[in-house]
């Protein structure tokens, strides 16, 4: 499709220069003159007045409104050829060149025929002015053709999208006998809200199909006795092209599905539509990041078929071109990976998110959310990292030098910043102890205590060493975190064990993760071999990672994750991260780790369960997955 405006065409039209061959008679200037005139009322949309120059202005009228109903929304550009007047008659050479919507251009050579009035020429009336082969009782039939999505694969480069049979619950106004009866049932089976679907119901038309949901065939066998014999109910079968699962990497696959208004906005190339209403283009995700090169170019062919429907007359095909289509693209998504993480937060009923990161690369190898989740905060959720915060603090403690995993430090019940009373939870007291161990039991008093020692900035600065803050140039955003670099006081005792004002992502903690695993942190890789999501963080340094990595694996041996002391050679933290403004405040679980060996190599990994109120419901996924990964 030329990539140009229907104000470009136009201007195409009118400053184009007539390409003027051998000449007989005298007129040819006045020839010109109505053919160009004629073509520009025509281009402009004034059918009236390009059809009042025509020696049938009636048929000429009705011929040129078939054809801005044959070929919707198409803008026209010409250029004129030769000209031959003789004896009253002319004959114009000029080539069309039609901007067709969402589809290729289509250029062709006609003749316009052109008959001496009394005042002046007129260009005669026939189906011929419009296509040469177009004659009396035919139309244009204009179809066009998507080539088949290419498709978004696994790291093997095994397809991950496929056709699939879906059903159309749906509903047809015109068979309903009890509308609020029948929004309860389909609300009761579906979850789809009864006051939606009447509404939507009491607005559309007698005879118009009004969807209330599309599901797998497996998904509407479960609710089909429910449904099935219900007045007014209907569905309809067709195929979509679907994920393994309904939630296989939603947050960062997307879907492909019906196209909106807004997709077919921000879908247009110097304002000319690529796509029209209809088409299945990727809504969300990469499907949607990566639309043109997955969806191809649209082709088209072009009939002379009788405008009699009756006749039966299936036409001549005049014109067609070939859709091109798309290129794959491929992420670093592994199967196993994301399945055994499906299962794992599948388990657990409040709203789970899992993502695991290759160490050394930034790969993506699943991002998982269960079916009560907002699958997007997999990747953009802001939430507190609570104490799984402590492998930042400990990474700035570790850095400044002050402090060894051996080193001595208080963990007493309570600690008082500027009159306000931090604990530890239940208040427990440990005593002096070496700090690998204050990191294993997640002592807040001695993050707190030691971390007030910290420069205001260090921080942040050592969370930065890990890319938490970095603004990712990524397909499908993910929020990289926000470590403030100026507070103090209580708000920095409180960003010490992740409350305040630190914010993260379940994806930033896997890649977190992965940087202490590796030891070389990496920018996140959504897809594999696109433009880096930025510069690789610098890291901490390997004699900090040295011994922070052994304190983590503490956790799991004799810590706050002893549950997890049998799926191998697993290191992590665990948080408990409050949140809003009940008494007790709920809290979110967090468990963030990395598991060296394993079927599928070293892998790191973010478990949050929202409102999980404590670790242990994070831990508890944590080790569902593990296990199921072997």
């Amino acid at each position: 499709m030329r990539a140009r405006t229907r104000s470009a065409l136009l201007t195409t039209l009118l400053l184009a220069v007539p390409a003027l061959g051998a000449c007989s008679g005298g007129g040819d200037d006045e020839v010109r003159d109505a053919a160009e005139a004629f073509l520009a009322d025509w281009a402009e949309g004034d059918l009236g007045s390009a059809a009042a120059a025509t020696t049938d202005p009636e048929a000429a009228t009705a011929l040129l409104e078939q054809t801005a109903t044959d070929l919707p929304d198409a803008g026209l550009a010409t250029e004129l050829g030769e000209i031959t007047v003789e004896d009253g008659a002319a004959t114009v050479a000029w080539t069309a060149t039609w901007d067709l919507a969402a589809a290729p251009d289509w250029s062709y050579d006609a003749t316009l025929r052109l008959e001496e009035g009394e005042e002046d020429w007129q260009v005669v009336a026939e189906p011929a002015l419009v296509h040469p082969e177009l004659a009396e009782g035919q139309h244009l039939e204009l179809t066009r053709s998507l080539p088949e999505r290419a498709a978004i694969t696994d790291a093997s480069g095994a397809p991950l999208f496929t056709p699939t049979e879906v059903v159309n619950v749906g509903v047809d106004p015109g068979q309903v006998t009890d509308l609020p009866a029948l929004a309860a049932a389909l609300s009761a089976a579906t979850g789809v809200a009864a006051e939606e679907i009447a509404a939507d119901v009491q607005a559309a038309p007698a005879g118009q199909f009004v969807p209330v949901i599309t599901l797998r065939r497996p998904a509407f066998e479960e609710i089909r006795a429910q449904v099935f014999d219900l007045p007014g109910a209907i569905f309809p079968t067709g195929t979509r092209l679907l994920a393994p699962s309904a939630g296989f990497a939603e947050a960062l696959l997307g879907r492909v599905g019906a196209a909106t208004a807004e997709i077919l906005e921000e879908s247009t190339e110097d304002g000319e539509p690529r796509y029209a209403a209809g088409d299945q283009l990727g809504t969300s995700g990469l499907q949607r990041a990566y639309q043109d090169q997955l969806a191809g170019t649209p082709g088209f062919t072009v009939r002379v078929a009788a405008l009699d429907e009756s006749i039966g007359d299936e036409g001549v095909e005049i014109a067609a071109v070939e859709p091109v289509p798309g290129e794959p693209v491929r992420t670093p998504l592994v199967p196993a990976v994301q399945n055994a993480a499906d299962a794992a937060v599948a388990a657990e009923p409040r709203p789970t998110h899992l993502v695991v990161v290759r160490p050394g690369t930034g790969e993506l190898l699943a991002v998982s959310s269960n079916e009560v989740a907002d699958a997007s905060n997999a990747l953009s959720g802001r939430f507190p990292p609570g104490s799984s915060m402590k492998a930042i603090t400990a990474t700035a403690l570790l850095s400044t030098g002050a402090l060894s995993p051996q080193a001595a430090v208080p963990c007493p019940g309570t600690t008082v910043v500027e009159g306000r009373e931090f604990e530890n939870q239940d208040q427990f007291d440990l005593g002096t102890v070496p700090f690998t161990e204050a990191f294993a039991q997640s002592c807040n008093t001695t993050f707190i205590q030691q971390g007030l020692q910290l420069p205001d900035g260090a921080l942040a600065e050592a969370a930065a060493a890990y890319g938490v803050g970095t603004d990712w140039q990524l397909p499908v955003r993910v929020f990289s975190g926000s470590v403030p670099a100026d507070s103090t006081g209580t708000t920095k005792a409180a960003n010490m064990i992740g409350q305040g004002q630190v914010l993260v992502s379940p994806a930033q903690m896997a890649l977190v993760a992965a940087g202490i695993a590796s030891g070389t942190p990496a920018a996140p890789v959504q897809v594999v071999d696109a433009e880096p999501a930025g510069a690789a963080p610098a890291g901490p340094g390997q004699e900090v990672l040295d011994a922070l990595r052994p304190m983590m694996r503490q956790v799991v041996l004799s810590g706050t994750a002893t549950e997890l002391a049998d799926r191998g050679e697993v290191f992590g933290k665990t948080g408990t991260a409050e949140y809003g403004t009940n008494t007790p405040p709920d809290s979110h679980g967090w468990f963030v780790g990395f598991r060296d060996g394993g079927a599928n190599g070293p892998i790191a990994f973010a478990v949050l369960v929202e409102g999980g109120q404590s670790s242990s419901a994070a831990v508890a996924v944590t080790d569902a997955f593990l296990a199921a990964l072997g």
